[in-house]
């Protein structure tokens, strides 16, 4: 192959080679930047989520019945730890209405307590389709995230058995 001659040739060719380099590159780099983007989210959402179901099990485990801490109350107080998750969808689905299930059970008088919570996030568009195919997602491209935590309300020492 025979190469340009003029320094001005010259030039414009590695100009247009850096160019074509670019339209390749640019968009591979959005890919796996994607790629990287979409577990940190999964991730900070299983963490808010585990923090707020520890939160739960303490009120839980040293609730009183007469001061008027039900069920209810303990929800409640998930919810609002539950708040430091952005309510964006890709960090929580929101519509039609809110997907955070929590359940809780147990109390002081019971020896042990639980919480968990479920929560729906919305896939980002080039991973929803391959987690719809691998079977991971529903069919609207959400994936449920799932976070349990358990305690005892009394340690084993304090027994009397």
């Amino acid at each position: 192959m025979c190469w340009p001659t003029s320094r001005t040739t010259r030039r414009r060719a590695q100009a247009g080679q850096a160019v074509v380099e670019a339209a390749v590159g640019v968009p591979v780099l959005f890919v796996l930047l994607l790629l990287l983007l979409q577990p940190g989210i999964i991730l900070y959402d299983r963490m808010v989520m585990s923090a707020a179901a520890a939160e739960g099990c303490r009120l839980l485990a040293t609730r009183s019945d007469d001061a008027g801490m039900d069920d209810a109350y303990c929800i409640e107080l998930v919810k609002r730890h539950l708040g430091a998750i952005p309510p964006h969808r890709l960090f929580h689905v929101h519509e039609p209405s809110c997907s955070w299930d929590i359940a809780v059970q147990g109390g002081e008088d019971e020896g042990s307590t639980r919480v968990s919570i479920e929560n729906k996030v919305k896939l980002l568009p080039i991973i929803d389709a391959a987690a719809v195919l691998a079977g991971l997602a529903d069919a609207q491209g959400c994936l449920t995230i799932q976070v349990g935590f358990e305690q005892q309300t009394q340690p084993d020492w304090t027994d009397n058995g």
